[in-house]
C-alpha cells in the first residue's frame, strides 16, 4: 500500500508545549492526528528513548503513525519512522538501518535540495521554513509561499510537506502553494490546554 500523507502533521515540542510527548501524543490523537513526529531537541537520548517507547506503545493501539525527528538510531531501536534533516544520518543509510518498511521523511530549505532529494530512499521531503518560526534555533532562510509554489513545480508529485511558522490563518495558503501536508509545531502545541480543539480546527480546513 503506497504511502499517503495526512494533510495536518502535528510534531511534539516539550520546550514548546510543557508537556510530555505522551501526553501532547494523547490529546493530538484527541483531536483527529494520524501521523505524529516526536521531536526532541535537549533531553537525552536515553530520556528521548524512553518517552518515545511509552509513546509507540499508545500509538500501536489506535493506529497511529510515529515518525521520530533526527535520530534515526532511536527510530531503530522503536522500529518506527524517521525524519532527517540536511546534517542528519543520510537517507540511504536510514534505509539500511530502518529496512523499506519505514517511513523516511527529509527536510531540504531550497528548489536545488528539494530536486536532490527526491532522488534519495525518501517517503516525502518537507520545505520550509515557509514563515519566520520562533521553535527552531538558527533556523535558515524564509522560503515564503514562492518557495513552495518553486518545489512543488521542480518535484512533481512527489509527497510534499511545508513547514514553519504555519498556522490556521495561513494554513490554507499554503495548501493553495501546493503542498500536500502542512507540518504544524508552536501554533498547535503551543497552547497545551487547546491541542485538541486547534487540531480539529486545522483538519477543518
Amino acid at each position: 500500500m503506497p504511502f499517503t500523507l495526512p494533510k495536518i502533521y502535528p510534531i511534539t515540542d516539550v520546550s514548546i508545549s510543557k508537556l510530555s510527548h505522551t501526553e501532547q501524543f494523547k490529546r493530538l490523537v484527541e483531536g483527529g492526528a494520524q501521523m505524529i513526529q516526536l521531536r526532541e531537541k535537549n533531553a537525552s537520548p536515553r530520556e528521548f528513548y524512553e518517552s518515545a517507547r511509552e509513546v509507540l506503545t499508545l500509538a500501536e493501539e489506535r493506529n497511529v503513525k510515529v515518525i521520530i525527528n533526527d535520530r534515526a538510531d532511536i527510530a531503530f531501536a522503536l522500529k518506527t519512522g524517521v525524519h532527517l534533516g540536511q546534517d542528519d544520518l543520510p537517507p540511504h543509510a536510514a534505509l539500511k538501518l530502518l529496512g523499506n518498511k519505514a517511513i523516511i521523511g527529509f527536510s531540504t530549505h531550497s528548489v536545488r535540495q528539494a530536486i536532490e532529494a527526491v532522488k534519495l530512499p525518501v517517503d516525502y521531503i518537507a520545505v520550509g521554513p515557509v514563515f519566520a518560526t520562533k521553535t527552531k534555533q538558527n533556523p535558515e532562510q524564509v522560503v515564503g509561499l514562492e518557495g513552495v509554489e518553486r518545489v512543488r513545480e521542480a518535484v512533481g508529485n512527489f509527497p510534499l510537506v511545508a513547514i514553519g511558522g504555519i498556522t490556521l490563518e495561513n494554513a490554507v495558503d499554503v495548501f493553495s502553494a501546493g503542498a500536500d501536508c502542512v507540518a504544524v509545531i508552536g501554533d498547535l502545541v503551543g497552547e497545551p490546554d487547546r491541542i485538541t480543539e486547534k487540531l480539529k480546527r486545522f483538519l477543518e480546513l
